[in-house]
């Protein structure tokens, strides 16, 4: 399973249940009949994913502009 779906807060929780709907029959899940739920899936939590590591970017960046702001003003006092 995905390590994304033990988070608490499910982004994609209709393509979880689908997948989950889907894996009730043991021949579908063999055969490729959950494909479809399954693709769907990962296409939702790559999205996801996209957009946490955008926003943790922005905030990285944003974090670093104030340390090296921080470390300017304490070389200008010297």
């Amino acid at each position: 399973m995905h390590p994304q779906l033990s988070d608490k807060r499910i982004v994609c929780r209709e393509f979880i249940q689908a997948l989950d709907a889907c894996h009730v029959s043991i021949w579908a899940r063999l055969t490729g009949g959950c494909n479809q739920e399954k693709d769907s899936l990962n296409k939702c939590l790559r999205k996801e994913r996209v957009e946490r590591s955008t926003r943790n970017r922005a905030q990285a960046k944003e974090q670093r502009l104030k340390t090296e702001q921080v470390w300017k003003e304490l070389h200008e006092d010297d």
